[in-house]
Order: structure tokens, then sequence, then C-alpha cells
């Protein structure tokens, strides 16, 4: 496997992409900027979801973080498949079998030097926040419940809430996926093209009552692939080469043909391959 650099580029419209908990759930800002944020950790959870979801959650694509999980539990596993007792110094073996049969800590890596130790992993495949192109507007709406808990509470008022939106916003990401550490973890072309079906699909299976369906959507997913494992250029060199931005006449976007996405040819050094995924 050689080195592979990626632009994600994806909308929002009358959602909440990633509510701030530290912020009564608004959509996460950079407060100079006015810019929207989505975290790496969201963006991972979509990919998480994808394949737990489209593989069953069975080795060797099996979730290691999910809902619920008890990681000590996970670790076990690892220890009675290799016939070993649980130890909080890590035995040999266990942290291979962990990357054999869980899809993220091969793809993201993973601590899991827990009282059941299995080691420590670098993963391969990083993902930056994403960042809207231009500064959102964050809308709050105010929303009621007529049902009500208890039956004391009938004569009651309805009891009253806040829903937060960003009424149109396009996000960028960046990625990279490191082939001397995908050696490490065994992360495999399967894997890579797992992952890029996953970038593509991220929101297909992400509804909630915060993001309904068909509010985000996977727009863009330009993929450099060099031709050997150390790459011929820099990621930010590469990265800089796509542009994205507003049409002319457009004041107000609502809409992803509202932009413009480019890709300057020139500065795309040889040995290196542009795919334009979607």
């Amino acid at each position: 496997m050689n080195r592979c650099d990626f632009v994600y580029i994806f909308d929002v419209r009358d959602a909440n992409p990633n509510g701030d908990p530290d912020a009564g759930n608004l959509p996460r800002i950079d407060p100079e900027t006015g810019h929207g944020l989505v975290t790496d950790v969201c963006l991972k959870r979509k990919i998480r979801n994808f394949v737990g979801l489209t593989k069953q959650d069975k080795p060797p694509f099996t979730i290691y973080f999910k809902e619920k999980a008890v990681l000590n539990n996970e670790h076990e596993k690892a220890y009675k498949a290799l016939k070993k007792k649980p130890d909080k110094k890590e035995a040999p073996g266990v942290r291979e079998w962990m990357c054999r049969n869980y899809y993220d800590i091969r793809t993201f890596g993973a601590v899991m030097s827990t009282e059941v130790n299995c080691g420590q992993v670098r993963g391969p495949v990083q993902v930056s926040f994403a960042r809207s192109v231009d500064p959102i507007v964050t809308l709050e709406h105010t929303i009621t419940r007529s049902s009500v808990t208890n039956k004391r509470d009938l004569d009651k008022e309805r009891t009253m809430g806040r829903k937060f939106t960003v009424p149109y916003g396009v996000y960028l990401a960046y990625g990279f996926v490191n082939p001397h550490l995908a050696a490490q973890t065994g992360f495999d072309e399967k894997d890579l093209n797992l992952l890029w079906e996953a970038l593509e699909n991220a929101f297909q299976f992400d509804q909630s009552a915060a993001r309904p369906a068909g509010s985000m959507a996977a727009r863009k997913l330009i993929v450099f692939e060099h031709g050997s494992e150390l790459g011929k250029a820099p990621s930010h060199r590469l990265f800089e080469s796509v542009s994205i931005r507003r049409r002319d006449g457009v004041d107000v976007p609502r809409a992803f043909s509202d932009y413009e996405v480019t890709i300057d040819g020139g500065a795309i050094p040889k040995g290196v391959k542009v795919v334009d995924r979607l």
C-alpha cells in the first residue's frame, strides 16, 4: 500500500451536524471566525457506524468503540482466543489479535492498556476537524411537547424545549493514510476501499431528530494516491490545490450548486494520481 491523502466535502441543511454538549448542544463553531466545526471524533463515529451496520459487527470488521461496549470484555476475548490469562501486563500476541478482528482498531488505533492490557495501537488513518467554507448562522427553534409524563401534569402547560439548526453550510475535512502504520496494524486494500465506501455513505444511515433524512450529504471525496510509500508531495500542498468558493452572484448559499469546486492540476506533481470518488 502507498500513501494516500484525501479531501472530504459534505454539506448540511436545516440540521445540527455536531452539537456541543458544553454549549447546550449548539452546533460547534469557531468563536473568532464564525465558521462551523465538526470534530474528527464525530466523523470517525459515522465511519464506525457504517462499517458495523454493513458488516454486521462481525470479525474481521467488528467495531471496538461502540455504544455500551465494555472494553475490558473485548480485551478478554483476545486472551481467551490465545488461551492466555488476562493480565495488567500486555501478553504477546493480544495486540495483533485485536487488530485482526476489529476494523476501527487497525484503522484508527486505540489505547487498550487498561486492567486487561492489550497495549496501544497507532492507526494509519487520521481525519481532521471539518470546518465550514463560510461562516455559519445558528438558528434556535422553540418546540413544544403535547404529551405529559405523569397523569398529575395533565392540567399543566405543554413542555417547552429548544432545537438548534444550521440553515446551510458546506464543510471541508482532510484525511491521511500512513502505509507504514498500515503494515503494522494489518490495514490493507480491502480495508481502504471500505473506508472510501463509508465516507461516501456516511450520512445515509445517520438520521436522527437533529439530522433528518437528506439534511446532510457527502458531496466530494478527492483522493490523492501517491506512487510510493513516502509520497511525492507534502499533504498541505495537495490540499491547497483544491479550492471551493461561492459562485458569482450568490450572497446567501442554500445549496451545494451555489459553490464551485476546482482542482489545480498544475499543482499536482508527477507520481500523484487524483481520484474524484464522488
